[in-house]
């Protein structure tokens, strides 16, 4: 019983973090590189795996795609579990850009048959035959961000992010980067507000094991 509450108040601990509303959270013209350069790399929940049953040992990996454009940054972004590199569960686009009112925004892009892709991370030019308006956004799931005590913090907001996975009916993703580890908490709701998916005693912490 102890071990419970103990790890509850940790993931209580760990959203008031993510979500802490002070400051001005305003953003200037550096904050979208700092972002950009902060959220590319290899990731790895093997640390936070080992200490706690509760999470597993996953690879993050964020890489820049279409390097040419000028329209904020573009990441190609691939999950998978240690175990299963070969098999990811998780395949997006990120389109990071500035907001007119100072914040960050990274929008979520989904593949057509992701699967073809696998891997291509490790290419020098990930995605490379695809397009934009090739994908398909997410609507409503967009995370907005803003600069915080020297960290980037935000999410998805209030229940705009639809999702049928596992009975769902929206989802939610907070999120907490630092220069050396992303910090995420995803997790999927019914309609009645009640947690089907995703981690129940907190974020994951990925923390960056290699500079791109």
């Amino acid at each position: 019983m102890n071990s419970i509450i103990i790890k509850l108040a940790i993931g209580i601990t760990v959203l008031i973090l993510l979500t802490s509303k002070t400051g001005t959270g305003q953003s200037d013209p550096n904050h979208l590189q700092r972002l950009t350069s902060w959220m590319t790399g290899s990731f790895s929940s093997k640390e936070q795996a080992l200490a706690d049953s509760n999470f597993f040992d996953i690879c993050l990996e964020m890489v820049r795609i279409w390097k040419n454009r000028n329209d904020g940054s573009w990441l190609y972004v691939e999950q998978a579990a240690a175990s299963s590199l070969q098999k990811p569960y998780r395949q997006r686009v990120y389109h990071l850009q500035k907001r007119d009112n100072g914040l960050l925004e990274s929008a979520t892009y989904i593949i057509k048959d992701p699967l073809r892709f696998a891997g291509d991370w490790r290419n020098e030019q990930p995605l490379k035959s695809l397009r934009p308006d090739s994908l398909m956004i997410r609507q409503g799931c967009t995370i907005v961000l803003q600069w915080q005590d020297s960290v980037f913090v935000g999410g998805t907001q209030d229940k705009q992010c639809i999702s049928h996975l596992r009975g769902a009916a929206y989802a939610t993703s907070e999120v907490r980067i630092e220069n050396d580890r992303f910090i995420s908490w995803d997790r999927g709701f019914d309609e009645n507000d009640k947690q089907v998916w995703g981690a129940e005693a907190g974020p994951y912490i990925f923390r960056k094991i290699k500079d791109y």
